[in-house]
């Protein structure tokens, strides 16, 4: 065989294995919401059975934590895109010097373990009589949500042309309109996949938002007691619904690019 060929079978192996290694547990997790053993399990199949969806639909707490998830990761979303935003537009116009001192100081929340910014903002805002609830929980993921909204718009920000803002400005338009019609539309895809990010990041963070939940059970924290009181597949059946939705959420985004893209007319 010759070296090139080697070198094709070895990288197809590791193209398999990355894969298997990704997709694997989804696709174990989602076969035992189809087995009938009251254990999230494959091995043994004791027959396949559709009652964990409806155990699924009729457990009102899991759909209480659902929601209380959805409602956290829309705010964490109205806050940090903003914030996120402002801090990338910030750095991006100061000084070497001064702009490296700014980011190391922005980007150190995603340094920091998720526990000690749980606990540190549980004991700073107890300080001033707010305790834990989803309030505090969106304090806490913003922490660190922020620096990936500021990290990605700071990616899209590098290729922007800055000399159609000084031609916008210098046909009249005022700075705010400048920010509406010309940097907002170029920052579009950045915003998008930063909300969708943010998103998930609420959604399945968890040392976190353990010590500021307060009474509030997020979707995390409800499977996380599950494991220790007793988990059904039932919590199987909503990650199947979840990937399911999240799959042919991706498809219809990319069937409606593709639409767009063959729309334009070519140069």
């Amino acid at each position: 065989m010759t070296p090139d060929r080697i070198f094709r079978g070895l990288f197809v192996l590791y193209l398999l294995a990355f894969v298997a290694y990704l997709f694997a547990p989804l696709l174990i997790m989602s076969v035992a919401a189809f087995n009938e053993s009251r254990f999230p399990t494959v091995i043994p199949w004791q027959g396949t059975t559709l009652q964990w969806f409806s155990a699924m639909w009729a457990d009102a707490a899991m759909w209480k934590a659902l929601g209380t998830s959805a409602i956290v990761a829309v705010l964490v979303v109205l806050v940090a895109l903003p914030v996120g935003t402002a801090a990338a537009l910030v750095l991006t116009t100061l000084h070497a010097r001064a702009r490296s001192f700014a980011y190391a100081v922005m980007v150190s929340p995603l340094l920091t373990p998720g526990v000690v910014i749980g606990i540190s903002t549980l004991i700073l805002w107890r300080q001033v009589g707010v305790g834990g609830g989803i309030a505090l929980i969106v304090v806490a993921q913003t922490t660190f949500i922020i620096c990936y909204v500021m990290l990605m718009v700071m990616a899209r920000l590098q290729r922007f042309d800055r000399t159609q803002e000084e031609a916008a400005l210098g046909l009249g338009a005022s700075k705010l309109m400048v920010f509406r019609r010309v940097l907002l539309p170029f920052l579009r895809p950045a915003l998008l996949a930063s909300g969708g990010l943010a998103i998930l990041q609420s959604v399945e963070n968890y040392n976190t938002t353990l010590f500021v939940r307060g009474f509030e059970t997020p979707l995390t924290v409800f499977i996380a007691t599950k494991v220790r009181t007793g988990l059904t597949p039932a919590v199987n059946a909503l990650a199947l619904v979840i990937i399911a939705a999240t799959v042919i959420g991706a498809v219809a985004y990319e069937v409606a690019r593709r639409r767009q893209l063959t729309r334009q007319p070519r140069s």
